[in-house]
């Protein structure tokens, strides 16, 4: 049975709770119920989801094994972090994602199965609930801390750690997450504007909670996705490991000079198979719904003038295939100012179809698109780069299986002393 399928799960529910209390416990009608359970309608995509957290257990144990590692991937997105751990051989038991469009772009890329389970807003799961794992990774959203809180706290005489601390902040879901289950190691991905938000005071929490109340061995680093693919994007890698280890920045191994855009292009020569609907037709040009229009490039081109004039620097990206382009954004689908491909000085330019999106952060061709344009554009744009998590990985992994060998050996000495 799979863990994404809702009938199975409705079934199971059934054998504990009425039709009445079910529906109740899901906030919906009973004759809705009913419809699904007679497959009158078909049940929504969060159905599992919903059943799993509110109704039947979600932590299931996990075998001990010497061999590879497990992992758990929260605000997966569309699970960037995970392929990158994937490919140093690492298993993913849990993941959480609480937007319905990005867990249909997961879901379609990594099936749920006996072994993995998708739950959505991870404020609302226990952390004992949450399965054992090595490795941690977790691309959380940035939001303000405030550290004047606890300063009242400590002249009051009262605690706090870092529940008070970064309470109200969705860190918090991935401190109490770590605390509760005390995974090998950890891997978190940020703006690089982490590190100076509130005056370096956001980040000053972090590294505090991360080092001084969970007690893990913290490195962090900024690095420039321009490495890997044609885009400049800085985001900030916050690991750490529950021992000392010998992780070190200067094993990455980055390339010295990155791609250009025309690497991540669509030929338009017939030497790549159509893919509807970004191209068509015998030479699989790109669509022409992804040109702009003439009005919205009229305005554009006002508007960077007007700005111009008042000696602004905000304006349109106009590039071409020997561009490394600025950071894809969350917002690219409204106009896609910031990255423009030109198509010659007499047309209007282009913005990049989501495929080409895909490339630009790193997705391999296989991955799977199953939304609109406007939220795959939003999904790409909220993304990671994939090789540069991969190469994290890389250099994380030798550093994780030793401290789960030497837990292993624990285990094995201690079952020897209490045979």
């Amino acid at each position: 049975m799979s863990k994404s399928d809702p009938i199975p799960l409705l079934k199971r529910a059934r054998t504990v709770y009425s039709q009445g209390k079910l529906a109740s416990l899901l906030e919906v009608d009973a004759r809705t119920l009913r419809r699904w359970e007679t497959r009158e309608t078909d049940p929504p995509l969060y159905l599992a989801d919903a059943i799993h957290q509110r109704i039947l257990p979600l932590r299931q144990p996990q075998p001990v094994t010497s061999k590879g590692f497990t992992f758990i991937d929260l605000f997966a997105g569309i699970g960037g972090i995970r392929l990158g751990f994937e490919k140093q051989g690492g298993s993913c038991v849990f993941t959480s994602e609480w937007n319905a469009f990005a867990q249909k772009t997961y879901l379609a890329n990594f099936p749920a199965d006996e072994g993995h389970i998708l739950a959505g807003d991870i404020t609302a799961v226990h952390a004992d609930d949450v399965p054992d794992h090595d490795v941690l990774l977790a691309g959380f959203p940035c939001q303000p801390f405030s550290i004047a809180g606890v300063s009242k706290k400590n002249a009051l005489g009262r605690p706090h750690g870092f529940a008070c601390a970064t309470q109200g902040t969705l860190f918090f879901d991935v401190a109490r997450i770590i605390a509760a289950r005390r995974p090998k190691a950890f891997l978190l991905e940020n703006v690089k504007n982490l590190v100076s938000h509130d005056k370096g005071n956001t980040f000053k929490v972090v590294l505090e909670t991360l080092r001084d109340e969970l007690g893990y061995d913290v490195h962090f680093k900024v690095i420039d996705g321009s490495r890997y693919v044609p885009q400049h994007r800085e985001r900030i890698i916050i690991v750490g490991f529950k021992e000392k280890t010998g992780f070190s920045w200067d094993d990455l191994q980055l390339p010295d000079q990155g791609p250009r855009l025309s690497s991540i292009l669509h030929p338009q020569d017939g030497t790549e198979a159509v893919e509807t609907p970004y191209t068509e037709g015998k030479n699989a040009k790109v669509s022409s719904k992804y040109t702009l229009t003439p009005a919205l490039w009229e305005y554009l081109q006002a508007y960077a003038a007007k700005h111009r004039a008042a000696g602004n620097g905000f304006g349109f990206g106009l590039v071409d295939g020997d561009s490394v382009t600025r950071t894809l954004s969350a917002r690219y689908y409204k106009d896609g100012s910031e990255i423009l491909l030109s198509q010659g000085k007499r047309k209007r330019p282009r913005r990049l179809t989501p495929r080409e999106c895909a490339r630009l952060m790193g997705y391999p061709d296989s991955f799977q698109i199953p939304v609109s344009d406007t939220q795959a554009y939003r999904q790409f744009g909220n993304s990671v780069i994939v090789p540069v998590m991969a190469e994290v990985a890389r250099i994380m992994t030798p550093r994780v299986l030793e401290l789960k060998q030497q837990e292993l050996s624990g285990i094995y000495q201690e079952q020897l002393l209490t045979a």
